[in-house]
């Protein structure tokens, strides 16, 4: 770890300095900082944001205000003045299947504008970002690109595992379960007690969800400490981190250390390595992509693929594997692997880190091979598969290519009719009355980026077909999202999507589909003048939303394939 300044040493001034104050040292506008708290000494001395997730509203965020707390604490002590302002945060978990859904993606437009707005409006030297559900990690990173100015991200950490009758428990298990109650496979008594169980702490869902997964790349980025994201939330460990984090960035603060000298076409390399070695979720190529364009990184849908073919998937974790991320921590969790991948070839160890730091240096202690005893890390020679497990597909029905989530499969193929949706809750309902058959594909339709808008996750029904037993044998392709608790035969982020005549929206009921992610394949077996005239015949369907956040993401978001962002097309 890099020296940090001890307690109460003032810093020196920052070469570049932004601070507010240092441009006002003879103006009436230090009155209004004096009755935030600020006195004679203070002027000079850098100021920190503290971009606050707290929430009570899901228990990945109900848990961040004691972590605040210590972080305060820890600026002020470190010499720093920090300022605390919040963002708005909404739960993938509480809102899925509904129309509440339709935020989740677009909160991290939201969140990003948020941590700038505040950040740049008040010239801060440097900021803390605090969150924990799964857009405020990418929200908070793309913000700090953009800006570039000194940050780190603080988790709030993962939650603690649910238990029912000797088996452990995550979100996941709930919305499984409906499908197995409906199926008739699992008694009242189960359901119940499941969905009593799940949650029993405050932290993120605590598989390697898109939170974990998030949370765990920052540490292969650069951008967090290590060791820091699998912590369980409820842990004095975790608040003892946010201190350190909040020290750590005073000094990053003081030598100067810029995002963009840390987020890198390397440093995304290791982080998305760090997502397949891991069994991470498919969310993290729309994150990925997004971070990279704040930080004017060049990074294409194509790279995850490239990583993909050189990684092996080394976690065994939820969802399509046994462990939680409390199991990960204790098994070693993100340093392990990241040594891992160092040792074999895989990591870009000369990275530069926030500690000032590079990541090699970092991972210096770290054992070279994960302990014995244990079956959530494995060895490089035995690993749960041989590559990574989100792959990059692309045929004339996704042209500019699409993810697919392909662990836990025996096999990586279907061909079947196809059983067309154009929204989700018309899909769920076909679901739930056990009208969708083994060998089917289902596609669901007009839930992307500009049709859902907001390219809800499919959790629902992924969730339903593998509580009824058809996980395996049932394909799903959508212009939505997936969630990280998703697994099967799904593919997502199908672009061009249908609301912008994608061959997606093409799509008849009973068409052949061809899934092959051996091939990275996904075909529609339809004559290419059939799908001629079908296009001639398609007209494009008025907009769900014509006024609000919901109509202005939909007129300014860009394509799944470069991350759906809302600033990718301005000029």
């Amino acid at each position: 770890m890099a020296s940090t300044p001890k307690s109460g040493t003032p810093l020196p001034p920052n070469p570049r300095s932004r601070t507010i104050t240092q441009g006002i040292a003879r103006s009436p506008n230090r009155a209004m900082l004096r009755a935030v708290g600020f006195g004679n000494g203070d002027f000079q001395k850098p100021i920190v944001g503290v971009a606050n997730g707290h929430s009570t509203m899901n228990p990945c965020n109900a848990g961040i205000q004691p972590l605040v707390d210590r972080t305060i604490a820890a600026i002020k002590a470190a010499g720093g003045m920090p300022q605390v302002f919040g963002f708005p945060t909404v739960t993938d978990g509480i809102g899925m299947g509904t129309a509440a859904m339709k935020y989740s993606l677009v909160s991290r437009e939201v969140i990003a504008d948020a941590v700038e707005t505040s950040v740049n409006g008040q010239l801060m030297d440097g900021v803390v970002a605090v969150g924990g559900c799964d857009k405020n990690m990418p929200g908070c990173m793309m913000a700090i690109a953009r800006m570039n100015v000194p940050g780190i991200y603080v988790y709030a950490g993962t939650i603690k595992p649910g238990k029912w009758k000797g088996h452990d428990l995550t979100i996941v298990s709930a919305f499984e379960a409906v499908g197995a109650y409906a199926a008739g496979k699992m008694s009242e008594e189960d359901f119940a007690g499941i969905e009593r169980h799940a949650c029993p702490t405050t932290g993120a869902c605590g598989g390697m969800y898109t939170a974990n997964t998030m949370s765990s790349s920052f540490e292969a980025l650069g951008m967090s400490l290590l060791g820091s994201s699998q912590m369980a939330c409820p842990d004095p460990e975790k608040a003892d981190s946010a201190a350190e984090s909040a020290r750590v960035l005073l000094h990053a603060i003081r030598m100067n250390i810029r995002p963009r000298d840390i987020i890198t076409r390397k440093s995304i390399e290791n982080a998305v390595a760090l997502v397949m070695a891991t069994g991470g979720s498919t969310n993290a190529v729309l994150h990925y992509l997004a971070i990279a364009a704040a930080a004017e990184v060049r990074w294409s849908i194509d790279d995850f693929e490239r990583i993909r073919r050189k990684v092996p998937v080394l976690c065994n974790l939820k969802p399509s594997g046994q462990y939680v991320a409390t199991d990960f921590h204790e098994a070693g969790g993100v340093p392990q692997v990241l040594k891992m991948l160092l040792n074999h070839g895989v990591l870009h160890g000369e990275c530069l880190t926030i500690t000032g730091r590079t990541l090699a240096a970092e991972l210096a202690g770290v054992p070279d091979e994960p302990r014995a005893g244990q079956d959530v890390i494995r060895p490089w020679s035995t690993p749960m598969y041989a590559q990574g497990h989100l792959a990059i597909l692309k045929g004339n029905l996704a042209p500019e290519g699409c993810v697919a989530k392909i662990t836990g499969l025996k096999s990586l193929s279907i061909t079947g009719p196809a059983r067309v949706f154009d929204s989700e809750p018309e899909c769920m309902r076909a679901i739930m009355a056990k009208k969708i058959r083994a060998g089917d594909v289902i596609v669901i339709r007009y839930e992307g980026p500009k049709g859902g808008p907001g390219m809800q996750e499919m959790l629902a029904p992924t969730s339903a077909l593998i509580g009824q037993g058809l996980g395996e044998s049932v394909g799903l392709l959508t212009d939505g999202r997936f969630s990280g608790g998703t697994w099967g035969m799904v593919v997502g982020h199908v672009a061009p999507e249908a609301f912008v005549g994608g061959p997606i929206a093409l799509v008849r009921e009973g068409d052949s589909i061809t899934i092959d992610a051996k091939k990275r394949l996904i075909q529609l077996n339809v004559p290419a003048k059939e799908l001629a005239a079908r296009r001639r015949k398609w007209k494009q369907p008025k907009p769900r939303y014509t006024r609000g956040l919901l109509a202005k993401y939909a007129a300014l978001v860009s394509t799944a394939s470069k991350g759906a962002l809302t600033d990718a097309e301005l000029p």
